[in-house]
């Protein structure tokens, strides 16, 4: 069974191993001669061994002694440098953004347009998705340090946020292969005669949508519509329509569901806005997304 010992004796035996004789490390702990050699004996005690001997008029290491220091020096060493340790990892913490996700907008735009923070070290990012009003009151008491949307925050007397433009992307129709084939050619009158997918009243671009299919004179089939973008897209991945979508995600779309882009609905466009409580944004991360949208 190991021995206990008291890593105080053990700092007044490192001390006078260093400074060669009991009246030198007294003198430089600012301690009586007495109670450093009670120490140094309380620890020779614990371990069960002698530690120092006498050598003309000081002291010298005994075997044992030459152990002790060799592990005296490690342990002291370590805790010299346990401050500085502990406040460099007390400095490295964690960067935290917290976004609002306005529940219309597509969760591919979402990472795209988030994506300029990713990179960030020590990010800790926390997105909360909701109604664009719960998240406007959560932004005002500073729940929420940006809203991210599809479109701006409505005027309110009482609710200071500035919006701020992140950029558009035209919007498309998508389909897999089997879908692609019969719509590609005749677009987009050929819209017509395919089962459609779209985005419930809920999304802002769902009214511009129906506003290109009134003016291209199409009614085609509605065999879905979604408030949930994710869900939108995952049905269409699986051959259940044609589905509009951003052009900008048309890679990722590809990626992920294999299907393809059929053609432009021209004049519609999605819009993107990053909502603060401050028209000059503060939040270093808000300002790094601001930035990558002006450049």
């Amino acid at each position: 069974m190991s021995r206990l010992f008291n890593y105080r004796h053990l700092y007044y035996f490192w001390m006078v191993a260093k400074e060669g004789s009991m009246s030198n490390a007294a003198a430089r702990l600012d301690m009586a001669i007495q109670t450093v050699s009670t120490q140094v004996r309380e620890l020779e005690r614990d371990l069960g061994c002698q530690l120092l001997r006498p050598a003309g008029r000081g002291l010298e290491l005994t075997d044992a002694g030459v152990v002790a220091l060799r592990q005296a020096e490690h342990i002291f060493q370590l805790g010299e440098a346990l401050p500085d340790m502990v406040r460099s990892a007390a400095e490295v913490q964690a960067v935290r953004l917290v976004v609002g996700i306005a529940d219309g907008l597509p969760k591919l735009e979402v990472q795209r347009l988030l994506q300029p923070v990713l990179k960030v070290a020590h990010l800790r990012l926390v997105c909360n998705e909701g109604e664009m009003a719960d998240l406007l009151a959560e932004l005002a008491v500073h729940k929420l340090d940006v809203v991210l949307s599809d479109h701006p925050a409505p005027f309110n007397a009482r609710l200071k946020v500035h919006n701020h433009p992140l950029g558009t992307s035209p919007m498309g129709w998508y389909g897999t292969p089997h879908w692609w084939e019969k719509t590609v050619h005749g677009f987009p009158a050929s819209l017509q005669q395919v089962p459609v997918l779209l985005p419930t009243t809920h999304s802002i671009v769902r009214s511009h949508i129906d506003q290109w299919l009134a003016q291209n004179g199409l009614h085609p089939s509605v065999a879905g519509e979604f408030e949930d973008n994710a869900l939108l897209e995952a049905f269409g991945g699986t051959g259940l329509g044609v589905f509009p979508g951003a052009v900008a995600a048309q890679e990722e779309l590809l990626q992920r569901s294999q299907v393809r882009l059929i053609g432009a609905c021209e004049g519609v466009q999605e819009h993107y806005y990053a909502i603060s409580t401050e028209r000059k944004v503060a939040h270093p991360l808000v300002q790094l997304l601001l930035q990558q949208a002006k450049g």
